[in-house]
């Protein structure tokens, strides 16, 4: 499994247009073949920048799967015109995740924006 990772600077004052967008553009990717799931974090600092972290199986699953689909000219067509300047989309591989044992772990996953594909 790997992780995309992108900050993503929406132009200001378009934030509730972009989170709407998002919203339906998650039907899309997470349709995809390769895609396990996604985090999308608002900024407490900077609430106009967003976190956007995608788990896929493989890394070609997102370079080559999904930005050569028709459904990325969908995702890009909702989503790249409230972009500036544009994301920097950079990959890794997991090395570590931990969990507080007093951490409820449902109350994160029932977030608005989280959503998972296949099993």
């Amino acid at each position: 499994m790997i992780i995309e990772h992108a900050l993503l600077h929406v132009v200001p004052g378009r934030t509730d247009e972009f989170e709407a967008a998002f919203a339906d553009a998650t039907s899309i990717i997470s349709s995809m073949p390769g895609f396990v799931n996604l985090t999308l974090s608002k900024g407490i600092e900077h609430p106009d920048v967003y976190l956007l972290l995608v788990a896929w199986e493989r890394l070609e699953d997102h370079t080559e799967g999904f930005r050569g689909s028709a459904e990325y000219q969908e995702w890009k067509a909702l989503l790249h015109h409230f972009y500036e300047p544009f994301p920097v989309v950079e990959h890794y591989l997991p090395m570590l995740k931990m969990a507080s044992i007093t951490t409820n772990l449902e109350r994160s996953v029932d977030t608005p924006h989280q959503c998972s594909g296949r099993a």
